[in-house]
């Protein structure tokens, strides 16, 4: 046979039927999966044979009053924290991408300043207020007041660690929004513009709905952080979670237990956010080209609709078996 009849020349039925199909192997990766199923099955072991790790102990104060309330002031901080931190931020960075040369300059000021100081030395700063003020007056700026509050009946330790956690928070968000606002493709408003459109509305109703996309993921690790963050206020004797968790090891002795319990919280705390911040994600990622990626019940039902599917291929009668 010439070459041009080699290459005309196609393959029959039977020819094709008899090709053998060979799967391609990968032994390194189930190498890997064998060494990794290992080391987990050595931390499991770990954590449940070794008695120091005391977890009677650890479920006798999970779900402890003094614990929830904790874990519940610990929300109230973060919540207090993200709301008026965000609020802020959004307004330094519009400020920031104002074209007054001021209000950019100021905001360049409050990001720098926040960012360089650390959070602690911010709160302590917040905390001892009255050592600086020992009243705060409400008047006309430069002229008399028209009544005074003392610094502490004005800013209390709770006060003060929410304004400390919001305005350190204000400067990171700031930044998250402007990143997000500069993501969106200026054409877009430049066409906005030329049809008339107030800039408010450009802001509001075009550009930050997609800058979402971009401002959710890290806004998210944000807040995530700003939960383990709340632990900083410990310093003001407030009874947040990792707070009461010292006080009552210090009672007890029971340090591994406790700090286990304190441990599982964050836990919980972190991985509902997570869960949140997905939805949330998908929600704003609407509209986009590429298609979004099934949630995880999604790919639940689609598992179970496909091996009901086999089963009903299985049991239906063959055609062939009939005749």
């Amino acid at each position: 046979m010439s070459l041009t009849q080699a290459l005309d020349h196609e393959p029959t039925k039977e020819s094709a039927a008899d090709l053998r199909v060979v799967k391609a192997r990968h032994p390194w990766r189930w190498i890997a999966t064998a060494v990794v199923l290992v080391l987990l099955a050595m931390a499991v072991n770990a954590l449940i044979t070794n008695p120091a790790w005391d977890w009677p102990v650890v479920g006798e104060y999970l779900f402890h009053p003094s614990v929830l309330t904790a874990v519940l002031f610990t929300l109230q901080l973060t919540a207090l924290g993200i709301v008026l931190g965000f609020l802020l931020g959004t307004v330094i960075a519009l400020m920031r991408l104002s074209r007054v040369p001021l209000l950019t300059s100021v905001a360049w000021g409050y990001v720098w300043l926040f960012r360089s100081v650390p959070l602690i030395l911010q709160l302590l700063f917040w905390y001892n207020l009255a050592a600086l003020y020992k009243q705060i007056s409400f008047g006309i700026p430069f002229g008399p007041a028209f009544f005074s509050v003392g610094s502490m009946d004005l800013i209390g330790p709770v006060t003060a660690a929410a304004l400390g956690l919001a305005l350190h928070q204000a400067a990171y968000a700031a930044e998250i929004v402007r990143g997000g606002l500069l993501s969106v493709d200026p054409g877009q408003l430049e066409a906005a513009a030329a049809l008339g459109i107030p800039r408010a509305r450009q802001i509001f109703r075009i550009q930050l709905p997609q800058a979402m996309r971009t401002i959710v993921p890290n806004a998210g690790n944000e807040i995530i952080g700003l939960v383990k963050g709340t632990s900083v206020v410990y310093i003001m004797a407030l009874p947040e979670l990792f707070y009461q968790v010292q006080v009552i090891y210090n009672r007890n002795g029971r340090v591994i237990a406790m700090l286990l319990v304190a441990a599982i919280w964050y836990l919980i705390l972190t991985t509902v956010l997570s869960v949140i911040q997905y939805y949330v994600e998908r929600h704003f990622g609407r509209g986009l080209a590429r298609p979004l990626p099934p949630t995880p019940p999604q790919r639940v039902r689609r598992l179970v609709e496909l091996r009901r599917a086999a089963r009903r291929r299985r049991l239906a009668p063959d055609p062939g078996s009939a005749s």
